[in-house]
């Protein structure tokens, strides 16, 4: 029979009471699992954000031990990131979460640009398409970010897991076998590794001394807040630009009566973070003395930061998100780059706790540094050309690990696409990759377990045989296509010697 089970080793799959947090509420199942309890929590989280509950997610239904800490005291409520690129929907897809996403996000809506009441342009910041079968989510999705935590974190509950807020870290040391984390609560928390995903300011990236390197421009400052406004449709962004003044934008937040305001401020310009400040911008840049902010929701003062971390991982910690890099707002890219970034980090921390090659977390940095050094130039460029417009190069479908030390002949994002398996049955592969483990897939015979090993702990390999040769391009000639947890091709090859030298890299 050529389905997944036939080829898919032991795996010790995680119960929903399995994955609890805190200390205490793990119940032991088996030898490995008894003795990972005395070490205490595997890997700490330092940052509730996107990223920090997307890594949350994957380790928990890999059944690893967590605790995800942040210094706020309550869940953060503000629209800010609000782009979300198809190769993120994919992850989310991946995790369990993508049909929230979907229906309560919207495409981002046309573009109206005015000079008071006259209209000067329209179109859209992207181009519409329809979804394909290699690309089922082709257009980036509006969504706040408050609600993509929300969903992040009723994903994460749905799994045991929840958020420990007012617990910022105050002191960390390593050694050669693990962290140990001060919390502002008084709590001494010993992790196997610690994940700094706290932000730009990064208390973790400060402590470990790694350089941020990059620029602040003090000058480029724009408004930015959550508003109501009365009597404006919302079928629309609204750009009012007013030689002189400058230009004020809203953006209409699906699901909710708000717009996100966006107003860059002039060198030397003293921001007014009050309602009476946002209406007075509105005002003097519409022309229009209808339109009034009726409510303030969430303001914040945004300077255009451009920096990235020199390393991604000290010892046994890693920085991830905007601990590593940030961006201009421009293009949705930072948002979306540290979700990419717990996605790459999550499976090869959880290989290693359950016996892999150590040298697999070294991969991170590799792999990461140099997406994030691209993307980051990306960003910058969109942002000094002030243009609206996006193209397939800031929706990172094109991203990928080419020529990197997991990347034999591979590297490239595994697509979706429709088949049939040998028997006859169609398969949708974005279903079989769907989950924490390996995909192989083949056009023959399958190897055997002599040929290739197959009982590794924590290593699952789905194996299907295909009817018809693997239509992705540069791979179709080949036999065999081995797909990583993360949905990149890890090795194409036809040769069961190579595909066996690849897996026991991982």
């Amino acid at each position: 029979m050529d389905h997944a089970n036939e080829y898919a080793p032991k795996h010790d799959t995680a119960s929903t009471a399995d994955v609890g947090h805190r200390a205490g509420s793990r119940p032991e199942h088996g030898r490995e699992r008894k003795e990972r309890q005395g070490d205490g929590t595997d890997v700490l989280i330092v940052g509730a954000g996107p990223t920090g509950l997307t890594l949350a997610v994957d380790l928990a239904r890999r059944g690893v031990r967590f605790r995800v800490v942040d210094k706020a005291s309550r869940p953060f409520e503000g629209s800010r990131g609000k782009g979300l690129q198809p190769r993120t929907l994919e992850v989310f897809d991946d995790l369990g979460v993508i049909d929230e996403i979907l229906t309560t996000g919207t495409v981002y809506p046309p573009l109206r640009v005015k000079i008071g009441r006259v209209p000067v342009y329209q179109g859209r910041m992207h181009r519409m398409k329809a979804p394909t079968a290699a690309v089922p989510h082709p257009m980036v999705i509006m969504q706040p970010q408050w609600r993509t935590e929300k969903v992040l974190r009723a994903r994460l509950a749905a799994l045991g897991g929840a958020v420990e807020w007012g617990a910022g870290l105050v002191d960390l040391h390593q050694d050669e076998a693990g962290v140990t984390a001060v919390l502002g609560t008084g709590e001494t928390v010993r992790a196997r590794y610690l994940v700094a995903a706290d932000g730009g300011r990064s208390f973790v990236r400060k402590a470990l001394d790694v350089g941020f390197a990059g620029e602040t421009r003090e000058e480029e400052r724009m408004l930015v807040g959550d508003v109501r406004i009365s009597g404006l449709d919302r079928r629309h962004i609204h750009v009012w630009v007013r030689p002189g003044k400058g230009i004020v934008s809203l953006f209409p937040m699906a699901g909710t009566d708000t717009f996100q305001f966006m107003a860059p401020l002039r060198p030397g310009v003293e921001p007014d973070m009050t309602l009476s400040g946002y209406r007075r911008v509105l005002r003097e840049r519409s022309l229009l003395r209808g339109l009034r902010v009726d409510d303030l929701l969430w303001a914040s003062l945004y300077r255009v930061n451009i920096r990235m971390a020199e390393r991604y991982h000290v010892g046994r910690v890693f920085l991830a998100g905007d601990a590593a890099h940030v961006h201009s707002p421009a293009g949705g890219q930072g948002l979306n780059t540290g979700v990419q970034d717990a996605y790459n980090l999550g499976w090869k921390i959880a290989r290693v706790l359950a016996g892999g090659p150590e040298a697999l977390l070294d991969t991170y940095e590799e792999e990461r540094l140099p997406i994030a050094a691209h993307v980051l130039g990306l960003s910058t460029a969109l942002h000094d050309g002030k243009t609206y417009r996006r193209d397939e190069k800031t929706e990172q479908l094109q991203l990928g690990y080419r020529g990197g030390s997991l990347a034999r002949h591979g590297g490239d994002r595994a697509p979706d696409g429709r088949h049939r398996l040998a028997d006859g049955t169609p398969a949708r592969l974005f279903d079989l990759f769907r989950g924490p483990h390996f995909t192989l897939l083949s056009t023959g015979a399958l190897p055997g377990p002599d040929e290739v090993s197959r009982d590794v702990p924590g290593r699952e390999i789905r194996a299907y045989r295909l009817a018809e040769p693997y239509a992705n391009e540069p791979y179709a000639n080949e036999q065999f296509v081995l797909v990583r947890p993360d949905g990149y091709v890890g090795i194409a090859t036809s040769s069961v010697e190579e595909l066996a030298a690849y897996l026991a890299l991982v």
